[in-house]
């Protein structure tokens, strides 16, 4: 994935819309397969200590263990999509900004045309 030089100067709502949608996309994708099949594991664990007679004191710091896994995982997964996603928020704002100005250079050209043709018709016309 390509990096975004942040020393450029960026339009401050430019970053903090890159800041939004990339905590959106993160809080989104955190909860993956991988820590469902891992929670639904957890459970499947202390359901089977508690059935076959296991005492709770053995079982509740388990589940504590496992439920706490979860969180931990599903927290670092979302700090380290949020980067990714924040890097890529960035970079998507920068080539919109770019299209933005060549639109503009673009749209104002076409004008500079347009009033040069006009003045050149009417140049040609009082030289008739």
């Amino acid at each position: 994935m390509e990096e975004v030089d942040v020393s450029e100067p960026i339009d401050e709502k430019i970053k903090q819309l890159a800041v939004t949608r990339a905590k959106v996309r993160a809080s989104n994708a955190r909860w993956d397969l991988n820590v469902a099949i891992f929670l639904f594991a957890v459970l499947i664990l202390i359901l089977i200590l508690l059935f076959q007679g296991v005492g709770i004191e053995i079982v509740a710091p388990i589940a504590i263990f496992g439920l706490a896994m979860v969180w931990l995982v599903g927290w670092r997964r979302g700090r380290e999509l949020y980067r990714t996603f924040y890097d890529e928020e960035l970079a998507k704002a920068e080539q919109d900004l770019e299209k933005k100005e060549k639109r503009e250079k673009k749209i104002e050209k076409t004008v500079e045309e347009t009033i040069d043709e006009k003045i050149q018709k009417a140049l040609r016309e009082r030289l008739k």
